[in-house]
């Protein structure tokens, strides 16, 4: 489906103008020149006479929609846009509105302002019901829109696809991470139970510390008085045992 768009010109100006026919006569020569050069492609020099002209008759309805025109072509939508307003606030001429709303529609089109552009086709229509370039751009717009729809929700399908991925790779992450730290948490109670049987090993093969010379010397002498005092305990007893077999 392939756009129209209907660009006219209005290069009459009669019964427009309330001046004598010098200034007349010069304005329409502004007007046609800058029709001739639109018709050869030469946008810019057409604006400048399309303004001209304007400048000289103040405010017309043909030069501000010719002055959209050109500027459309340069593709200078905004302003277009802004001239094709003030055209129509120039004129009460239903089908003079509903051309300018089909450009205004253009411009809007072109701007990728689909749904503007959908209502400005529309006010062309309600103006110009039987109109069948606009019918056809109308369409062509309702059909961009419900395409830009479309690719709206699979851009936002996408989104939550991608958000959906996300979470559940963050929630691997996540028990990766748990899984990991109970891991780590386990070898530290195992470390520390290994650490500390091998203490009470060492603690248990640990030999026994030797005694000092001065305490093995008092030990020793000590043996050696306990000794000396059980022989001579022994010899009482024995020397009471002789004298009671002796008193028989």
């Amino acid at each position: 489906m392939k756009l129209i768009y209907k660009i006219i010109l209005l290069g009459g100006i009669t019964g427009l103008l309330n001046a004598d026919i010098a200034v007349g006569q010069s304005l329409r020569g502004l007007v046609n020149e800058g029709v001739d050069l639109y018709k050869n492609n030469k946008y810019p020099d057409a604006e400048v006479n399309f303004r001209k002209g304007i400048e000289k008759t103040f405010e017309t309805f043909e030069g501000h929609f010719n002055l959209g025109d050109a500027l459309y072509k340069q593709g200078k939508y905004e302003e277009a846009i802004d001239s094709y307003k003030n055209a129509i606030a120039l004129t009460d001429d239903d089908y003079k509105r509903s051309k300018v709303m089909h450009n205004v529609g253009n411009a809007l089109l072109k701007s990728n302002k689909i749904k503007e552009s959908v209502e400005a086709y529309k006010n062309s229509l309600r103006l110009d019901p039987n109109d069948p370039e606009t019918k056809y751009n109308l369409s062509y717009a309702l059909n961009m829109l419900k395409n830009d729809k479309n690719q709206e929700n699979k851009n936002k399908n996408q989104d939550q696809n991608k958000d959906q991925n996300k979470d559940k790779q963050q929630d691997k992450q996540d028990q990766n991470n748990q899984d990991q730290q109970k891991k780590d948490e386990q070898q530290n109670k195992d470390q520390q139970q290994d650490q500390q049987q091998d203490q009470q090993q060492k603690q248990q093969q640990k030999p026994k510390e030797e005694i000092s010379k001065e305490d093995a010397q008092r030990i020793l002498e000590a043996l050696k008085q306990n000794e000396a005092d059980l022989q001579k305990e022994l010899r009482k007893r024995k020397a009471k045992v002789s004298k009671k077999e002796k008193d028989w």
